[in-house]
């Protein structure tokens, strides 16, 4: 499919923005989770999970908005999704939905990674961008896990 290098770009933008919403919904979950949890173990998912989350989300907004300013592009904030549902719901609910939407958000960017669409209309520096947003999600899925399945102990 043939594009112009400003669509390519507009698409790349839409793409972080589309993952930067994905990583609001999982630290809003992530939140609710937390409200959910004595101290001690708040703070556990806080060092595992959160800390992790937030930081590829400021990655997200940051790398967005220098590839947009770079390149004389209008930005928007990106949309946030923070309704993570009602308490009810519980602690293993808000971090396994965390997890997921993380795991989405990291799944577009590795898209992102492996189309050459950075390298024709981008530039290193959203590679690299691209490359420290998913950094902090790496580990991300074993440690909700581990969370989860230590929780309680």
């Amino acid at each position: 499919m043939a594009y112009t290098t400003a669509e390519a770009r507009q698409y790349l933008l839409e793409a972080i923005a589309d993952a930067a919403a994905r990583l609001s919904f999982a630290a809003a979950c992530l939140s609710e989770a937390y409200e959910l949890l004595d101290e001690q173990t708040g703070d556990r998912l806080e060092e595992t999970c959160f800390r992790p989350v937030q930081q590829a989300y400021g990655r997200a907004k940051r790398a967005r908005t220098d590839f947009a300013a770079r390149h004389g592009l209008a930005v928007e904030a990106p949309a946030t999704n923070d309704d993570a549902g009602p308490p009810s719901q519980g602690v293993a609910a808000f971090v396994e939905q965390a997890a997921h939407a993380a795991g989405e958000a990291d799944q577009i960017l590795a898209e992102l990674q492996d189309s050459m669409l950075p390298v024709e209309a981008g530039d290193e520096e959203l590679r690299a961008g691209i490359r420290g947003i998913r950094e902090p999600l790496g580990g991300l899925p074993a440690a909700a896990r581990d969370f989860l399945r230590s929780r309680g102990r």
